[in-house]
């Protein structure tokens, strides 16, 4: 059961027993204008014990609002319009307010979670949020949702000039907002092709984690602080937009011992400069001195330009990584999966001892091939990269759920 309460004029409080505490806070949208139905958390994590402040806008009289854990039950169809899980409230159909607040219950465990939302049969939204861990139960793995990336992709015009404001859909955007709604109903870009199949393997395999987006990253306070709490850091999504702080707090926990599991691809690949809820895009980190394959092991070479097809990766590990593959029935020289999008390779920075675990051999021309790497520094960090982008959306399936138990086992360890 979650409490809800409505905001009155003055400073005290009724409090109901529904889905979701109710605040009333503006105007009233008006009657003759159509307002698409649009939701978003105002942050984007919170803690068990919090209330999650959502934001909604609409033209409907009544919105029916449920919380769903993301992940859980079955993956559905058409997943870059709709986001899967089971339910964690019920549904509520309650008056139109500019403002919903949910409270995070402490029997929630870590992970994403999303709002959805109905006005009328023809329109739905979403509003993704992560809850994390509580501190006293903080499981020693942490998984990183990439919120600033998903929002650099968010192609909505925010203020309605004509201009889709992402740097992505026209040059002259230098910054984006990471508080505003996604297009596309609300699902973040991209979420049914890179994100949710590593949710739903979490799920299914009963793996704990804390969750953490980039903001939790940027209020963290140094690497001592992330050594203490976690044996193991998994980017699970496409990791490319971060701050100067976050670049500096995860090379210097892999510097000092850390483990590191990327599932994806062209990760740490910008700097961003952050003032309030926006972000700035400031240059490639490798234009800065520092080349993100020194840590990682590899770094980005290209992406597929909308001629490329994905393919399947090939089988090239060496006697020190067969454990990686142990349980899958793969051997030198056999194939699996089909990936691409963007890629990763090793590069004059990567450090000695990178072994190439398989590789997509001239997958966007000669000499353009994906690698798939792991290797351990001389601190005892243990660093897989997984060298393409769609490859954690494939976690659930054979052979790679079972390459991700063998690094998951190995890497969860100090």
């Amino acid at each position: 059961m979650v409490e809800v309460t409505r905001a009155l004029p003055r400073p005290s409080l009724v409090t109901l027993t529904v889905a979701a505490v109710l605040a009333l806070i503006g105007p009233t949208p008006l009657a003759h204008a159509r307002v698409p139905l649009e939701a978003h958390f105002m942050q984007r994590s919170y803690a068990p014990g919090q209330r999650a402040a959502l934001a909604v806008s609409s033209d409907r009289r009544r919105i029916a609002v449920r919380i769903f854990h993301a992940g859980l039950g079955r993956g559905g169809t058409d997943r870059n319009r709709v986001m899967n899980g089971l339910p964690v409230t019920r549904r509520r159909s309650l008056n139109r307010r500019p403002r919903i607040v949910v409270r995070i219950r402490r029997d929630w465990d870590p992970g994403v979670y999303f709002a959805r939302l109905h006005a009328g049969r023809d329109r739905v939204a979403f509003a993704p949020l992560v809850v994390r861990a509580r501190a006293s139960r903080r499981p020693r793995v942490a998984v990183v949702v990439p919120t600033h990336t998903w929002q650099a992709y968010n192609f909505r015009d925010d203020n309605g000039d004509g201009i889709r404001d992402s740097w992505y859909a026209d040059s002259r955007v230098g910054s984006v907002d990471i508080s505003r709604p996604f297009t596309n109903r609300g699902v973040p870009p991209h979420w049914g092709e890179y994100d949710e199949g590593f949710h739903r393997w979490m799920a299914h395999t009963g793996k704990r984690a804390d969750y953490l987006t980039d903001d939790d990253l940027d209020r963290t306070a140094n690497t001592t602080t992330l050594l203490r709490r976690y044996n193991l850091i998994v980017f699970a999504g496409h990791e490319e937009y971060v701050t100067p702080h976050t670049y500096s707090l995860i090379s210097g926990y892999r510097d000092r011992g850390g483990n590191l599991m990327f599932l994806s691809a062209n990760n740490f690949f910008y700097r961003v400069l952050r003032k309030g809820d926006r972000i700035t895009r400031s240059g490639r980190w490798r234009d800065l001195g520092r080349p993100e394959a020194r840590w990682i092991g590899i770094q980005y070479l290209d992406w597929w330009m909308r001629r490329w097809p994905n393919r399947p990766y090939v089988l090239t590990g060496a006697r020190s990584t067969r454990w990686v593959f142990r349980g899958t029935g793969l051997r030198r020289g056999d194939r699996f999966g089909k990936y691409g999008i963007e890629i990763d390779n090793r590069t004059r920075s990567s450090p000695p001892g990178v072994h190439v675990l398989a590789r997509i051999p001239n997958i966007f021309g000669r000499g353009r091939s994906a690698e798939m790497t792991y290797h351990r520094t001389h601190n005892g960090a243990k660093v897989f990269a997984a060298g393409a982008l769609d490859f954690g959306d494939s976690a659930p399936n054979h052979p790679v759920s079972t390459m991700l138990e063998n690094l998951w086992a190995r890497l969860s360890r100090p």
